[in-house]
């Protein structure tokens, strides 16, 4: 049975009770829908075991390496390729072994420790992005779905009175000018129902992409938790993977910097020979570094300059999640100070301006034509302002979960 098919299984389960019961689905549901479903998680996960893996066999000793050969044997006369005539002749088999010091395999071990680290921010990247993807699909689907209840509240509003205005015409009492006015109105007001109908469902794809299920309804997505401007930019994805660089830049720096003391191999062999003792040979073999100036050094002098470059990396990723901290929350809180000011100059003022166009036409002070407007008047109002929402939803979701957990900044 495939991983896969297991994994399809996990997510069907849990999507189960909302599929059974038609339940609206709540964002931190969604999330752990994605999170589950994930192939970027996955993929990254197994990334990061690969590296634990090559961890595992850094700090070992190279295999050792067996020999076996024959000594001085005859090439001419009447013992030529026979092992056993001539007392020269000997058999010889041996064993070889690359020595690492203990200062070296500990540098490659802390090397590799390190890429693991790097691996597992990467890890953690993919699951962010993962969150933040599906959230900011969330918020697109939530407002679709929202602008598409007005949406049909205004056609419902335009064929209410484009059939009043014709009774009203068929009774002698409305005008042909009303009717053809309001049959134009209507006709706008389907074919922005169609048009919102469109934009919902690009926005139900991008959540079923994300999810796997398109939910007859979704919950408000709330409040989100903003982090303060320090912890955002310590746990920036892309500064907390810079700071691993870093440190894998500076430990591949140290084992280059270990290679200008070169590795012994020693070696021991057995020999046997035809008539005559048999004997053992032990042997060491030592490399000459003649020029670690132009060779051993220049390459640590390369792997520094590249420790040079993770830093200058890592110093402008941060200086840009600061940036990008400050402008998102400029964002915020400029989206929320003209949420506040629509909402109170615009949106109560529709309000207000349609009861009263109700009044007037109850009282038969008003028309249908001005009851329209107010009433249409008021959905654009209305439209802006989850427009404003969405938008302001939208930036909160990008500073909440673009940074990793507190734990993996660590």
């Amino acid at each position: 049975m495939s991983i896969l098919f297991l994994r399809a299984v996990v997510t069907a389960a849990a999507l189960l009770p909302y599929l059974a019961t038609a339940a609206p689905l709540s964002l931190e549901a969604a999330l752990q829908f994605a999170a589950q479903r994930s192939e970027t998680t996955r993929a990254a996960r197994a990334s990061a075991l690969s590296a634990t893996e090559t961890a595992q066999a850094s700090a070992q000793l190279p295999d050792p390496t067996l020999r076996i050969g024959v000594d001085n044997l005859p090439a001419t006369g009447t013992d030529r390729f026979h092992t056993a005539r001539d007392s020269m002749t000997m058999k010889r088999i041996g064993i070889s072994q690359e020595w690492l010091s203990a200062d070296k395999r500990a540098a490659r071990r802390a090397a590799a420790d390190a890429s693991v680290g790097r691996e597992a921010v990467l890890t953690q990247a993919a699951a962010a992005d993962t969150r933040r993807q599906t959230a900011l699909a969330y918020v697109d689907a939530f407002y679709a779905g929202e602008s598409l209840k007005l949406a049909k509240l205004m056609a419902h509003h335009a064929h209410e009175e484009l059939e009043a205005s014709r009774a009203r015409l068929s009774s002698a009492v409305g005008s042909s000018q009303d009717v053809l006015a309001l049959t134009g109105a209507k006709g706008v007001s389907d074919d922005e129902t169609a048009d919102i109908l469109q934009q919902q469902g690009a926005a139900r794809v991008a959540f079923q992409r994300w999810v796997g299920m398109l939910p007859d309804d979704l919950l408000p997505p709330g409040a989100f938790a903003l982090p303060a401007e320090d912890a955002y930019v310590a746990a920036h994805p892309t500064v907390v993977a810079m700071q691993r660089d870093v440190e894998v830049a500076t430990r591949t720096a140290a084992v280059t910097a270990s290679n200008r003391k070169p590795n012994w191999t020693w070696e021991v062999a057995y020999g046997q020979r035809t008539g005559y003792s048999d004997m053992v040979s032990v042997g060491v073999s030592i490399p000459l570094p003649l020029a670690p100036g132009e060779r051993q050094d220049r390459d640590t002098a390369a792997k520094l300059a590249l420790v040079e470059k993770a830093e200058a990396d890592l110093a402008e990723a941060t200086r840009a999640a600061i940036a990008e901290f400050r402008s998102l929350r400029n964002d915020a809180e400029r989206l929320e100070q003209r949420i506040d000011r629509y909402r109170a100059g615009v949106v109560v003022p529709a309000s207000q301006r349609t009861a009263a166009a109700v009044a007037g036409y109850r009282s038969n002070q008003g028309n249908l034509i001005a009851l329209f407007e107010a009433r249409h008047a008021e959905v654009e109002a209305q439209r802006k302002l989850l427009t404003l929402q969405r938008d302001l939803a939208r930036t909160q979701v990008q500073l909440t979960f673009r940074p990793l957990t507190v734990e993996v900044a660590q």
